[in-house]
């Protein structure tokens, strides 16, 4: 097999790039969409779906999303096993990845095309509709596109080098999505605020397919990676992966760490313009800052990860990342001037953001290669989908906590404060858990086998 050179790691770093743009716009945008905050509604937003707890508490909007969020989890390990078991030509992975990019961009902009022009069920079911293949197509191309992380990944520092160059073009495609508002607020003079926003999301998504074709035509997969197929079945192959007991400890902390990020993303916007009292625009700069303040950490964090590990450095960012949320809740108080509270806010949660966007994908490479080595299986695909089956049962949890605690008070914000604080609890308990991973014994096992297969 061919050298893998930090210019394919680039590459295939940009197909990460494309799919964030479109999970960053769903994820940030959605809620905020089709629930918005009073100073949406005020600058001509329109409602599209019924407002308020319907069921025991809970939105329509809050439903949907982790409807489709549980629909999304549950394709992940029928798409990893279709993965491992791919006997394509091109490879295991990118055939999945080349055949949905263009459909996975065109269906993120049409969850945001409810078909009736005013508050109606069918904008429900038809966004219902959108989001589960959204979800779906998102599973086509991801799941896939990480199970290569740990087969391009061959030795710790080059998992650690691609887990660092897929996190900065997470981070960019993320500062993008948030880029919706202000590219929106251009046309709003000559648009409609709904279709300002579409508009924007069209354009969003238009540079991320051609962000998510880049490694599906510039990386050839059988030139850099084992192809070969995995015989074990679907069910089979999951029972063994949830078997594995150093992956589930991994995914205790992990759960709660996607229940935190994903009411603490959702919120962001919330936080920053009903809390903090700032315009919609503020949100990507203060996400921008936040991502550059990011990118200065991530040269020490890559050193320290190859000298020090991974786990003591993942503890240390769910703590302060969990004191971020918790200042979160009091943004806008003390007579502290909104762009204050988010400047600072910002800057704690760039160190975090940094090492978990870094090292939580070494980590998991790291188990499934230690199980590879041990049973003589390349389950990878089924390890990454796994994971993201577990995280995305936590995100439909987390969707449906912040709908309907948003939902409290949207007038004076308290419900938002409370998404906050329940945020920084999940955070915190996912350190907790995480302490009991066995991280140099997994290193260890994986150094002895490669040691005895030399």
């Amino acid at each position: 097999m061919k050298k893998i050179t930090n210019k394919v790691l680039w590459l295939f770093a940009i197909g990460q790039l494309g799919w964030s743009m479109l999970s960053g716009v769903v994820v940030n945008w959605l809620v905020y969409f089709y629930q918005p905050a009073q100073e949406a509604l005020d600058m001509g937003q329109k409602i599209f779906i019924k407002q308020g707890a319907v069921l025991l508490g809970l939105t329509i909007i809050g439903v949907i999303s982790a409807i489709g969020r549980i629909f999304d989890a549950v394709t992940d390990p029928i798409i990893g096993s279709w993965s491992d078991r791919c006997r394509h030509r091109d490879g295991r992975r990118i055939p999945f990845m080349r055949a949905i990019a263009i459909p996975f961009g065109l269906i993120t902009i049409a969850v945001f095309w409810p078909p009736v022009g005013q508050e109606s069920y069918w904008n429900a079911a038809a966004l219902l509709v959108c989001c589960l293949l959204f979800y779906l197509f998102m599973t086509i191309y991801c799941t896939p596109y990480n199970a290569l992380i740990p087969a391009l990944g061959r030795t710790q520092k080059d998992r650690i080098n691609i887990s660092t160059y897929i996190s900065i073009t997470y981070f960019a495609g993320s500062a993008i999505a948030y880029l919706v508002p202000n590219i929106a607020s251009l046309m709003m003079g000559s648009l409609s605020y709904a279709l300002s926003y579409r508009v924007a999301i069209s354009g969003i998504a238009l540079v991320a397919i051609i962000c998510m074709l880049v490694p599906v035509f510039t990386i050839h997969e059988p030139d850099y990676v084992d192809t070969t197929p995995s015989d074990t079945p679907i069910f089979a192959s999951l029972g063994k992966t949830f078997r594995n007991r150093d992956f589930t400890t991994f995914l205790k902390s992990d759960i709660s760490y996607w229940i935190a990020l994903t009411i603490f993303q959702t919120g962001l916007s919330y936080y920053i313009v009903s809390l903090m009292k700032l315009p919609e625009s503020m949100t990507f700069v203060l996400f921008a800052l936040m991502t550059f303040l990011s990118f200065l950490c991530y040269f020490p964090v890559n050193v320290l990860a190859k000298k020090k590990g991974k786990k003591p450095l993942v503890l240390f960012a769910f703590f302060l990342f969990a004191a971020a949320m918790a200042l979160a809740s009091q943004a806008g108080r003390f007579g502290i001037p909104g762009i204050v509270w988010g400047i600072v806010i910002a800057a704690l949660a760039a160190v975090p953001m940094a090492i978990l966007g870094i090292l939580q994908q070494a980590m998991v490479a790291d188990v499934a290669e230690s199980d590879a080595l041990k049973t003589g299986e390349n389950r990878e695909g089924m390890f990454f989908a796994a994971r993201t089956f577990t995280f995305k049962m936590g995100q439909s949890v987390a969707m449906l906590l912040f709908t309907s605690i948003a939902a409290i008070d949207r007038v004076h914000g308290s419900g938002y404060r409370i998404t906050a604080i329940v945020a920084a609890v999940f955070c915190a308990l996912g350190g907790v858990a995480l302490t009991r991973y066995q991280e140099k014994r997994i290193l260890s096992e994986i150094a002895g086998a490669k040691h005895e297969n030399n």
